[in-house]
């Protein structure tokens, strides 16, 4: 606790030390133009912050900056992972309007809809420090003046008094952090006073020692962020830019939580905001200091605010609005969420009006717990999966992640903040649920939302798939109607399904695949359409192994599940997608057991490949895991995983997992 207090007392000095700074130089008061310093940081929620009711301990640098700026309460990134939420933020539009929405992957889009080039036109030094990843080929020097770790806005190549934009990343908080599990990085907390045992978890956590613990771990990063934020406060005030630099200081999507990173609850989007804005560039726009903002704020909405502020026209593309120096009141925030990591396509859209929030599933009959096979690394998740697959959890808030999660999903956040209550089917409801149902339903029109292709097909389009789709002319209404159509499919369905399926785009063939592997989980398929058998053999592997995943669940036909298993083998995502998927479902799981020698013999010929969750080895041994043919803990084969595990168990704050 020493080393806490004195944590506190030092940043207590010099936070003093920052906001008593001397007014601005002569060359600073002469700059029609302010400075912009992003500085975002990695998988974190609001709850981290003590100005956002954090109670475990303070982070006095934040909240200074809170009380000195604005502190906005609704505010969120537009995706749950941090490429896709950066391909929003570099371009002002969704990242699913240029196809940049699937994390990781780089794809071609035009080349003049980043706005760094567009501030560099304008007479910006723009640098980069150091991380992109905005899922493009287009390269970081067209982009910034610097890009990379000596990235500044105290670079020699900037001219003086130049205008700067500069963008800084910490890693601190990242899920690495947690998943990497070192000795010396799990006992740090224990300095700083964080109690596991004494921390409040989210309702929809079970309480299970390894999620206290990693949580405990999560905290302290937002300590260390506190401590980075006051290095660049002090770094701007001793170089005389106080007074002409904005300050942004937020997070690029939810914290690592299981349920959090990669999910598109308010876990996964909503983001702590922090902006500071001095006092001559507050008296221009008419912005209040020390305000607490609770208008509805997104990631498109980042670019053109900072344009604005500059005095720069926004361009016509853009599709966010500023949200400094306005009056405007936003009715929606939207959200997507297209991958689970690079093997699960399960796009889900999302809306908010600030009380009410709508998740729209396309693939409504697989769970949000299909493996990450990385953040699945994390002790919490392997105990979680353990305690599922154990039998031994039986409260349906810690089970339903594991379970089919259905098309339509309406929380009321007032009362329900941990988004476990699901309002979708009460009748009290149906106005809100098909108001939001036909928001979420209009946006991905008018911003030509391109996250329903999936994966394998995007890289295929010459040109990249914005301008395929343009050049080509892709009937993209007919593909909306199309996943709409199959995420709530019936069986009146079935003709419109069958003609999807002869469809000449591979793209509409899959939503009709998808819409009959909707029909089948929900027991209403009893007969299988010869055209849906014929669909096992589409040259497109997506449409063949999702054909063969609708027939299997109707027939339990073995024919069709080795068809499956032959697509798998190759490496195929979309088939493993299927096969875990189905490992889920208890009256397909004793099929795929038989199939448990095959897939060890497999796994032990890969094994030279486990380091590459790319590969085949771990979804091997994921597949087994649900098979009952391999121990949970045993996933994951690599040291530090095993010794974070081995760490939580010495902590042994729980005796035994809690009873539900």
């Amino acid at each position: 606790m020493n080393i806490f207090l004195t944590r506190i007392s030092i940043t207590i000095l010099t936070l003093f030390s920052f906001w008593a700074a001397p007014g601005c130089t002569a060359q600073a008061q002469k700059q029609e133009k302010p400075n912009f310093i992003w500085l975002t940081f990695e998988d974190a929620s609001p709850y981290g912050f003590s100005c956002y009711g954090n109670k475990a301990f303070t982070t006095p640098t934040v909240d200074s900056l809170a009380q000195r700026g604005i502190l906005f309460t609704n505010a969120y990134a537009t995706a749950p992972h941090c490429s896709a939420s950066r391909s929003t933020l570099i371009t002002g539009c969704f990242a699913t309007t240029f196809g940049m929405d699937i994390h990781r992957e780089k794809y071609q889009t035009p080349s003049d809809i980043f706005y760094p080039s567009i501030l560099r036109a304008n007479g910006y030094f723009c640098s980069n420090n150091k991380k992109t990843d905005y899922n493009t080929f287009t390269s970081d020097k067209s982009l910034w003046n610097e890009c990379g770790a000596s990235a500044s806005y105290n670079s020699v190549e900037r001219k003086e008094g130049q205008p700067f934009f500069a963008v800084f990343n910490a890693t601190a908080s990242h899920m690495s952090r947690i998943r990497t599990i070192t000795t010396e990085g799990r006992g740090h907390y224990l300095e700083l006073g964080i109690e596991p045992g004494q921390l409040k978890l989210p309702k929809y956590l079970p309480d299970l020692p390894e999620v206290r613990s990693d949580f405990a771990v999560h905290l302290e990063s937002y300590l260390e962020m506190d401590a980075w934020l006051r290095t660049f406060l002090l770094d701007l005030k001793n170089r005389k830019l106080a007074e002409n630099t904005i300050v942004f200081f937020f997070s690029d999507h939810g914290g690592c939580l299981p349920r959090g990173k990669g999910f598109p609850y308010e876990s996964g989007l909503k983001i702590p905001l922090i902006i500071y804005i001095p006092e001559k560039w507050r008296d221009k726009f008419d912005i209040p200091a020390g305000a607490v903002n609770s208008n509805l704020v997104g990631f498109e909405d980042f670019a053109p605010t900072v344009l604005r502020l500059s005095g720069i026209d926004i361009p016509p593309f853009m599709q966010g609005k500023p949200f400094l120096g306005t009056r405007r009141v936003k009715k929606y925030q939207f959200g997507f969420r297209s991958n689970q990591e690079n093997y699960h396509f399960d796009p889900c859209r999302t809306a908010t009006d600030g009380r009410f929030k709508y998740i729209r599933n396309y693939h409504p009959y697989k769970p949000f717990a299909l493996r990450n096979l990385y953040q699945s690394g994390m002790p919490a998740n392997i105990a979680w999966d353990e305690y599922v697959l154990s039998g031994k959890c039986t409260n349906p808030d810690w089970k339903s992640q594991y379970e089919a999660k259905g098309t339509e999903m309406l929380f009321d956040l007032r009362t329900d903040p941990d988004e476990l209550i699901n309002l979708a089917a009460t009748r009290e409801h149906q106005v809100k649920l098909k108001t939001m149902r036909k928001a979420v339903s209009e946006h991905i029109r008018e911003s030509k939302d391109l996250g329903l292709f999936y994966r394998d097909m995007r890289k295929e389009k010459t040109g990249g798939l914005f301008d395929w789709v343009r050049s080509t002319n892709f009937p993209l209404s007919a593909m909306y109607d199309a996943a709409e159509k199959a995420s709530m499919a019936t069986l009146r369905d079935t003709t419109y399904l069958s003609k999807l399926l002869s469809s000449q785009y591979a793209e509409m063939r899959y939503w009709g695949a998808v819409g009959y592997v909707m029909l089948a989980s929900t027991k209403q398929l009893v007969h299988v359409p010869l055209i849906l058998t014929k669909t096992m053999n589409d040259p497109a592997a997506a449409v063949s192994a999702t054909a063969a995943e609708a027939v299997f669940r109707v027939t339990k036909d073995s024919k069709a599940l080795r068809r499956l298993v032959d697509i798998f083998i190759t490496n195929d995502n979309f088939a493993y997608s299927s096969l875990e998927n189905l490992t889920w479902v208890a009256d397909c799981k004793p099929h795929l057991k038989e199939y448990v020698a095959e897939f060890k013999k497999l796994s032990t010929d890969a094994e030279e490949t486990k380091a590459d969750r790319m590969g085949i080895y771990l979804k091997l041994r994921s597949l087994l895991v649900n098979l009952d043919a391999l121990p949970v803990r045993e996933l994951f084969p690599q040291r530090e995983i095993e010794e974070g595990i081995k760490i939580n168990e010495t902590r042994n704050w729980q005796a035994q997992y809690p009873k539900s």
